[in-house]
């Protein structure tokens, strides 16, 4: 399962983001290193797409698509020489697929730190250049010397040096023009800053009422390079604690909608590349998660590897268009369906039927 990591300063809401997003009760505390371990857990992707299907089959169990989360503890400036966790934090948040930039605008004069998410910003993204600076540069070295041995490396070494260039003038890898070839070659390096990106802006509910004013500042400093989000954190972290219904009704009464952190959410899964397809019946009804340019038979293998294996075609209907019909079966009465073989790329939101023989 992909891993998101939340990095931002002490006191930013790292924690309630967790809490909101899993419904956990991780520890939320005014002082800096209220968590010094890793919080991990899994979050639901809500799909409205998988609930309809499930209603229209009447389905006894629904599985949602899910992201995993980890709550590290916060950052402050000098942490990659070591200030605060250090090296702790940066280990930790090096095991993630994506950044989740957490930055403060929400204004509390009984928790210290800034309230200028730019500010929160600007340190995350300098302390992160540091950290990758210091690797590349021991494993740069490293590489020159074997290279003389095996001239494969010749790539990687090359891209490393590019890399060395851009991180010594204090730019972050996804900042930088460097070509997606070398930062794919860079990629076992596990660098911080060759990430994909996204933050959220935590809000205090004041904010709320002109929350672009604050959040526009933050997009356009990040223009094309991350989806930023702004959301009362502290406000879903307590709507996520209660029942469907009442958490609705909370949300609703200060004008939320669904909440800030669905369309986050979704946003995260897309950032990854993460595409869905799903299966529904009588049984179950069910998203499951794919990669983005993926056939039948690669998405088969998701549900089973037999299916795989033995893959013959998938039957397929557009979601939309199997709910405005009412079922399967009068779908596939009505010619519908359609048949494809293992060269059909599977495309979000397509409904399949796998068939198969081994």
């Amino acid at each position: 399962m992909e891993k998101f990591g939340f990095a931002g300063l002490p006191n930013a809401g790292k924690s309630s983001l967790y809490n909101a997003l899993t419904g956990g009760s991780a520890l939320a505390a005014p002082y800096a290193f209220a968590t010094t371990d890793p919080n991990i857990g899994v979050a639901k992707v809500f799909d409205e797409r998988l609930d309809k299907l499930a209603e229209m089959s009447n389905s006894k169990k629904v599985v949602t698509a899910s992201v995993e989360f980890a709550d590290i503890g916060g950052l402050v400036e000098g942490a990659s020489k070591g200030e605060g966790l250090g090296n702790k934090f940066l280990g930790g948040i090096r095991e993630v697929d994506a950044i989740v930039f957490v930055l403060r605008a929400f204004r509390d004069d009984d928790v210290p730190g800034p309230s200028d998410p730019l500010e929160h910003l600007r340190i995350v993204e300098l302390e992160l250049t540091y950290a990758d600076l210091e690797t590349v540069e021991k494993q740069v070295y490293k590489k020159r010397k074997a290279l003389k041995g095996d001239p494969s490396l010749r790539v990687e070494v090359e891209a490393a040096e590019k890399a060395l260039a851009v991180l010594e003038s204090g730019t972050p890898l996804y900042r930088s023009d460097l070509a997606t070839e070398d930062r794919d070659a860079l990629y076992q390096w596990f660098l911080l800053t060759n990430k994909p990106v996204l933050a959220i802006v935590n809000l205090d509910e004041e904010q709320l009422a002109d929350a672009d004013a604050v959040i526009d500042p933050v997009q356009k400093e990040l223009g094309d390079l991350a989806p930023v989000f702004g959301a009362c954190i502290q406000l879903e972290a307590e709507a996520a604690q209660l029942d469907p219904d009442d958490r609705a009704e909370m949300l609703d009464g200060f004008g939320l909608g669904e909440g800030a952190l669905v369309r986050f959410l979704q946003a995260a899964y897309h950032t990854l590349g993460l595409r869905t397809f799903l299966t529904t019946g009588e049984q179950e009804s069910r998203a499951w998660t794919y990669k983005v340019g993926s056939t039948a038979p690669e998405c088969a293998g998701k549900i089973h590897t037999d299916l795989q294996r033995g893959f013959i075609r998938a039957e397929t209907i557009r979601w939309d268009e199997l709910l405005e019909i009412g079922s399967w079966s009068k779908a596939r009465e009505i010619g519908k369906v359609r048949q494809e073989g293992k060269d059909y790329i599977v495309e979000d939101g397509d409904v399949l039927e796998i068939r198969f023989n081994v």
